[in-house]
């Protein structure tokens, strides 16, 4: 049975992921002077240095206009856990490592059909926050979708949707505003986890070029989850590559270039 909230009292939760769209959302409710109760953002643990300076600005700003903090969501063990240590305890999947001979640990490399990454460290931590509130309150969630993305929208509250705000307007309001992200969004096309493996091959070029010290921790981290699962799903970085395979790629590029 679902949980009545125990309080008439309106609540509005704003949930960010610190790009240009939850960005571009909190900073248009500020400056239209919309009621704030909370701020959530998960911290994977994988965001870019640029990322977490853009996140702490932020900060800065919602406790001069509101006081009030971003209240940061994160995994009690992090994304290279649940990669190579978490281990399995449902027998299933212990009968089917034990089959296929993989060790009982860790969810290897995030895959299409398990995006164990997104669910995990992001989706989960976020609904769970939300749940509670609702639990509480009667309680608005906003999330910030933009106009072009608006097919993604479920039963939260989009505001950016409401007001035909595009990905585009979105950016371009956040640098009107001096929010840049130390030009991450002039190198990559989104600034998610640096070490998705969902990211297009240009992407992963440019993470090697611009962020040289994340490149050498993806191939070691890609080396582990070789050893570990081999060149099965778990062990694969992305169809085709491993990160090895594109390093060399990416260097003969230079190399004829």
């Amino acid at each position: 049975m679902k949980q009545k909230p125990t309080s008439e009292k309106a609540f509005h939760a704003v949930s960010v992921s610190g790009g240009k769209d939850s960005t571009a959302l909190l900073l248009m409710m500020l400056e239209r002077n919309m009621p704030i109760d909370c701020v959530l953002w998960a911290d994977t643990g994988m965001e870019f240095p640029e990322m977490y300076r853009h996140i702490a600005r932020l900060d800065q700003t919602l406790f001069a206009e509101r006081g009030l903090h971003i209240t940061k969501l994160k995994h009690p063990k992090g994304f290279e856990w649940l990669m190579f240590d978490e281990p399995k305890t449902k027998p299933t999947a212990i009968q089917r490592r034990v089959e296929n001979g993989l060790p009982l640990t860790g969810n290897g490399w995030p895959g299409i059909a398990v995006r164990w990454c997104t669910g995990q460290l992001k989706t989960h931590l976020i609904s769970k926050a939300v749940n509670q509130i609702k639990g509480k309150y009667r309680a608005l969630h906003y999330v910030g979708i933009a106009y072009d993305e608006r097919k993604r929208c479920k039963s939260e509250v989009y505001p950016l949707v409401e007001w035909h705000i595009t990905e585009v307007q979105a950016l371009s309001y956040c640098y009107a505003h001096g929010y840049d992200w130390d030009g991450l969004y002039e190198i990559y096309h989104r600034c998610s986890c640096w070490c998705c493996p969902f990211q297009r091959i240009s992407e992963l070029r440019k993470l090697r070029t611009h962020h040289p010290e994340l490149w050498q921790k993806l191939l070691r981290m890609d080396e582990r989850a070789i050893q570990m699962f081999g060149s099965t799903p778990l062990g694969t970085f992305r169809k085709g590559y491993t990160v090895q395979t594109l390093d060399q790629r990416f260097a003969e590029e230079e190399r004829g270039a």
